[in-house]
């Protein structure tokens, strides 16, 4: 473990979670009593991060801070901020609101059951590898198939894994793989930050093992599974 190395935490919470067909955001979704966001924010607050940036829903600031973070009286979590248009858009406003950081761990809110033995492998890689992301080997074949649904190929299951968050790099290389997105390929279809880092900077990502139990809510029968966790 290096010392003196500032580890901070990007939690989105912005999305509007349409697939969940519910008026309440998904991350806002009563879990056991709590909100799904509460979750990942304790982990967090219970963790060795520093320092918490909360992005949410446009408007939704002062909601977060009152019936959130201060509900719940969650001290590492210095600043709440309304996320973009799109996810991507949401990550780097939270990346531009960091100081001094060294690592930054990007999380998504609605992923409620990190842990410290997850956390924990997370420090562990990025620190050797500067670029890494929690996932786990894919339990199905996966296939790729063309624009009409045909098969293409069929990839070695044993090559092929699922990826969740928290997808965590050293600060300098997220900022600058951000920057560069921006500035050289707008229109890139971003569906993950080392997606980012892969094509910007043809960066090498490191996999470390997340958990099956990291799963995302994001339709109703999530937060049933969700709930089964719980119990």
């Amino acid at each position: 473990m290096q010392e003196g190395k500032r580890h901070v935490a990007i939690v989105l919470a912005a999305g509007k979670g349409s697939r969940m067909k519910s008026d309440v955001p998904k991350q806002y979704l009563g879990l056991n009593g709590k909100p799904v966001l509460y979750y990942a924010l304790r982990a967090f607050e219970d963790s060795f991060i520093d320092e918490i940036v909360l992005v949410t829903g446009a408007g939704q600031e002062s909601y977060c801070q009152s019936e959130i973070v201060e509900k719940y009286g969650f001290q590492k979590v210095t600043h709440v901020i309304a996320g973009g248009k799109e996810r991507y858009d949401s990550v780097y406003r939270g990346i531009c609101a960091l100081e001094g950081a060294d690592y930054v761990y990007i999380h998504d809110g609605a992923r409620p059951f990190i842990d410290a033995a997850l956390l924990s492998r997370a420090r562990e890689t990025v620190e050797q590898y500067h670029a890494c992301a929690a996932g786990m080997p894919s339990k199905d074949t996966i296939k790729l198939i063309d624009d009409q649904g045909f098969v293409t190929e069929t990839p070695q299951r044993k090559y092929t894994w699922t990826i969740q968050t928290p997808q965590v790099f050293d600060y300098p290389l997220i900022r600058e793989a951000y920057e560069r997105m921006y500035q050289d390929m707008p229109s890139l279809q971003i569906t993950d930050d080392a997606m980012v880092v892969e094509t910007m900077l043809q960066t090498p990502v490191k996999l470390y093992e997340g958990s099956y139990d990291n799963i995302k809510i994001t339709t109703p029968e999530d937060l049933i599974v969700a709930e089964a966790f719980l119990a």
